[in-house]
Parts: structure tokens; C-alpha cells; sequence
């Protein structure tokens, strides 16, 4: 499918790593690719339970004497598919398209982030280029809290320099990034058996995106909204909870959510009409749904108009039916919770303009039949409201009943005045290109503050080319960029 597209031995590799499934949790498939790619080689490398493979080539001839260098990305991305596609990402390889200048995958995200960052890796590693040591690391499941980072072992690595491979603009050598943590929450729950008219209520149309790079752009939260909507029903009807389900990952704003209830009443004149009486109407009951969800659906419209333009509130109601869901106080506490959940930017940077300081994302929902589980993913450039934050969200959860677990917490990378191995690419970008490049941090989190924990003074610089829409169905690589950044690093490795 990418055969001619320019540098060739880049999107070759590009389109090996798209043919193997690696979401996030499903990686021992590529991690066993990348060491097959190194016996083939012969090139030392290095697997650990995990996962995780470093594979060494040493320094090209004259280079022998030069300080070697670590090129890193993950392995895993985030697995989202649209609700028409029927290929399994757990299992299936991707169905690439390229449109111009944009290289896509059809109606599912493209895993660019950061199969690029592997494919200029072992494109570097079967070449013939002038380079010092290359000391490639690939990691597992950056995606759900930097775990694999975590668990590396560093002891076959000699390099105190780093190029992370993940980032997602061209030009911009990120010097920084937040720290952050998971926060998964359990609220128990009682289900109770009813009978109710089926309905199925869902939030759909919504961008989505990364929960670190577009948190500033306050797109529609699918979980929060879902939560609003189910509270603002509440008034109108009388439902009971059977499902509910939402988002993909923690750090993907999600764009869809769903809840399954059973409705079994509604008011009428002042009184509650319940469903098996005589005065009940099946119709009527029907209609007030349907006028409570379009008021609610203008009123979205409105609200997101110029963030998320095609949200759609949809309620379908069939047949009546026998179920089991949580309802009266119960489903109020569950909705009441919901409801109170903070989400999006909570501070801004005082000291770097337009940088998000801290900020969380209410990204996966799923109801099991004894808990409601939720997983938020929590960032910020400070410790200290990171933990606040993280405080503040186990402080409603005890409120509400709920047991709170905290996993993945990784430090954030602290910005560096001085580094050698910024000045020397911004060197090579200003001869290259006759311009500066922009030296800047980011919201969003990267393994370069868990290495440089495990390697004392190591520097580091994150580049990568330009993308957009990471983490959803749109996602999508610039074809121009990733030759660019390409031959970008080929003149920073000959200077190194």
C-alpha cells in the first residue's frame, strides 16, 4: 500500500509495524518482531518480561571514538475503531489509505504515535548511515501509564544522550513534559430487577483526542455529558441504570458514551405515572423522552458549537422489557457521582504561556454487575497539584462509597537550561533549514522524565513529525513531514 512513498525504507517498516496489532496490553506480538528483526542482523539486543527490546548497532566507520546515543519510542498505541468497522484490533493488522499528503487508516486510528518513531528506528538499524553507537529502546504500554518505561532494565546502556522519537510537531524540540497517574475507581453497586420500556441513550459525534496535547481545546467530555444527561432526565422519568459504557482510554478524551436503562415511569400533573398501572401511557412516556433529549440535544449544540460542532445526543426506545439495573437512590448516587466528577484543564502555567499546568480526563466507563469502574488519567508540571488533584478525586469517591486504586504514576521531565544535545540539533535545524527551531514543553507525558530518573544526567530532546488527531478514528501522518524529519535526523546523527 506505501510502496513509493518517500524515504521507502521508513514506510516499509512503517507499514510491517501497521500490519501487526499493538494496542496498548497486546504487544508481546511486535516486541517478538523487533527481536526477530535483530537476530536476522545480527545486532545485540535485549528482551525483558515485559517486553521491552533494546537493539544496539555500533558506530559506523570513523565514528568510533563519537558518544553514543539513544534513539527511544513505544511500541503500543491507542487501539479506537469506528462503530462500522469490523476488523478486530486485537487481532487484525490496519487498512492503511493515503490521500495526498495525508496517510490514514480507515476508520481507525493509524498508531502513528509511535510506529513512526519504530519505523525510523529500524530503518536507521538495516541502513548503512554514518552514525555513532545507536542504542535503539523500545518500550510496552506507554499508553496506560508509561509501564514499560517503569519496568526497563537501563544496565545495557552506555548513551547520556537521548532523541525520543514521540512527539507530534514538526519543528518543536520538546524539552519538557507533566508528570502524571491513573486513577481507577470502583463505586459498588445493586442491581435490582424491573420491568421498563428499553432505552438506549448515547453521546456520540464528539472529537475526542489526546487527553495531554487537546485538553486546552475543552472538547466535549462523552462520559461528563453522559452524566449530565442521565441527571437531567432524572427529573422528567423514572429509570433504572442497566449499562453503561464509555470511552477507550484513559488518555483519550473520549468521544462516545452510552448508558442502557429501563424507564418505568415519568410525571404527569404533578404525580408519577409508573409503568403497569392503569393511567401509565406508553406513548406519552415515550414522547417525554424524546422532548427531554432534543431539548437537551440543542442545548449541547449550542454549548459545543464552536469545540465539538457534531455531537449528537441520540435516545432510542423499543420494547418493554424485563431487567436488571440500578435504580432510585442508588442510580442518583451513581449519577450524583458522575455529575461531580471535575474533568479538563483545572490550572494554567503561570510561568510558560499557554501551558496547561494540571489538568485529568474521566476516560473509560464500564459497568460490571456489583461496580461502576472509572478511569481517569490525572496530569500536571507540578508534584504537588498532581497529588492535590488525585486528593480531591479519592476525597468524592469516599463520599460516594467508592474505592479508589492509583497506578502508573510517573514523574514529569523538568526543562533544562542547558543542553548540549538541544544546541547541537538546533544547530543542524538552522543550517538545514535556515530557520530556529521552537524549544518548548508540553502537557502531555513522555518517558524521557522516567530514563533520566534511571540514567543520572541524561539529556534529552523529543521531536517527531507533524500529526493530528492522535488517539481517534481521524488520526493522520503527514507523508512530506515524516521524510523531512527523516532527513533531519540522518544529518543529526553524522554531527553527533
Amino acid at each position: 500500500m506505501l510502496e513509493g512513498l518517500k524515504p521507502e525504507n521508513v514506510f516499509y517498516y512503517f507499514e510491517k509495524i501497521c500490519g501487526i496489532p499493538h494496542g496498548s496490553g497486546n504487544t508481546r506480538q511486535i516486541s517478538g518482531y523487533l527481536v526477530d528483526f535483530a537476530e536476522k542482523r545480527n545486532l545485540e539486543h535485549y528482551q525483558d518480561e515485559a517486553g521491552n527490546v533494546i537493539i544496539i548497532k555500533e558506530a559506523s566507520s570513523g565514528y568510533g571514538d563519537h558518544e553514543p546515543v539513544i534513539l527511544q519510542g513505544h511500541m503500543d498505541m491507542v487501539a479506537v475503531k469506528g462503530p462500522s468497522v469490523s476488523i478486530d484490533m486485537e487481532k487484525d493488522g490496519l487498512q492503511l489509505v493515503v490521500d495526498g499528503d495525508r496517510l490514514m487508516a480507515e476508520d481507525t486510528s493509524l498508531g502513528a504515535d509511535d510506529g513512526i518513531a519504530l519505523a525510523y528506528s529500524l530503518a536507521l538499524l538495516a541502513g548503512d548511515y554514518r552514525h555513532p553507537r545507536i542504542e535503539t529502546v523500545f518500550t510496552v504500554d506507554e499508553e496506560v501509564g508509561l509501564s514499560g518505561a517503569r519496568e526497563l532494565d537501563v544496565s545495557p546502556l552506555k548513551a547520556k544522550r537521548l532523541i525520543n522519537l514521540d512527539s507530534e510537531e514538526e519543528g518543536i524540540f520538546l524539552a519538557g513534559c507533566a508528570g502524571g497517574a491513573r486513577v481507577n475507581i470502583s463505586l459498588p453497586i445493586e442491581k435490582e430487577k424491573r420491568d421498563g420500556i428499553f432505552c438506549e441513550i448515547s453521546i456520540s459525534g464528539l472529537q475526542g483526542g489526546h487527553s495531554g496535547e487537546e485538553i486546552d481545546k475543552e472538547r466535549g467530555n462523552a462520559i461528563c455529558l453522559l452524566g449530565r444527561v442521565l441527571g437531567s432526565l432524572s427529573g422528567e422519568i423514572d429509570f433504572c441504570i442497566e449499562n453503561m459504557q464509555g470511552g477507550v482510554a484513559d488518555n483519550a478524551i473520549p468521544s462516545f458514551a452510552r448508558a442502557d436503562v429501563l424507564i418505568t415511569g415519568y410525571v404527569c400533573d404533578g404525580s408519577r405515572q409508573e409503568i403497569g398501572q392503569s393511567r401509565f401511557s406508553y406513548e406519552e412516556c415515550i414522547r417525554r423522552v424524546k422532548v427531554a433529549c432534543g431539548k437537551l440535544s440543542r442545548e449541547l449544540a449550542e454549548e459545543l458549537a464552536d469545540k465539538d460542532k457534531d455531537v449528537r445526543l441520540e435516545a432510542v426506545c423499543k420494547a418493554v422489557r424485563c431487567g436488571a439495573g440500578v435504580q432510585g437512590p442508588e442510580a442518583k448516587r451513581v449519577i450524583s457521582f458522575l455529575l461531580s466528577l471535575p474533568w479538563g484543564v483545572q490550572a494554567m502555567s503561570a510561568g510558560v504561556q499557554g501551558l496547561v499546568e494540571t489538568s485529568l480526563n474521566p476516560g473509560l466507563l464500564s459497568m460490571e454487575q456489583d461496580c461502576l469502574k472509572i478511569g481517569i488519567s490525572v496530569r500536571s508540571s507540578l508534584e504537588s497539584a498532581k497529588t492535590a488533584l488525585i486528593g480531591r478525586i479519592e476525597s468524592l469517591a469516599y463520599l460516594a462509597g467508592a474505592q479508589t486504586e492509583v497506578t502508573g504514576d510517573y514523574p514529569g521531565w523538568a526543562f533544562k537550561k542547558d543542553s548540549p544535545l538541544r544546541e547541537k540539533m538546533t544547530q543542524v535545524y538552522r543550517k538545514l533549514y535556515g530557520r530556529e527551531p521552537v524549544v518548548e514543553a508540553i502537557h502531555a507525558g513522555l518517558e524521557c522524565g522516567l530514563l533520566a530518573h534511571k540514567i543520572p544526567g541524561l539529556d534529552c530532546v523529543s521531536i517527531g513529525p507533524d500529526m493530528q488527531n492522535i488517539h481517534t478514528v481521524k488520526e493522520e501522518l503527514s507523508i512530506v513531514s515524516a521524510r523531512r524529519v527523516w532527513e533531519f535526523l540522518l544529518k543529526l546523527l553524522e554531527a553527533l
